[in-house]
Parts: C-alpha cells; structure tokens; sequence
C-alpha cells in the first residue's frame, strides 16, 4: 500500500495495473484500492491547496 501511495504521489501516471495486482495480493478488493487511492489523492490535493495559500504547519 506504502508503495502504491508514494507512486500516486510522485507520478501517478506510472501507475500499473502491476501495482494494483500486488494490492490484491496482500488482501485489498477494488473497493479498499478506489479507497486508498482517494484518500492519498485527497491528502495531496489538500496539502498542495495550503502550500499555496501559505498555511503554516504546526
């Protein structure tokens, strides 16, 4: 999952269907991988907003 996080971070248009693969090894179903994915997707959105506008982090 970590490694799947850092890519969609990174450059999420490297992603694989390989990636995917070894989620489903460990145990996630597509719905745990829309999870995974929207919540990192989230985080890096929400981070990048504050960033922008200045927020200091605590």
């Amino acid at each position: 999952m970590c490694d799947f996080v850092v890519q969609l971070t990174k450059d999420a248009t490297k992603i694989t269907p390989k990636y995917h693969e070894k989620l489903r090894e460990v145990g996630f179903d597509d719905t745990g991988i829309l999870q995974i994915t929207l919540i990192a997707s989230w985080f890096n959105y929400i981070n990048r907003v504050a960033d922008a506008l200045g927020v200091a982090k605590s």
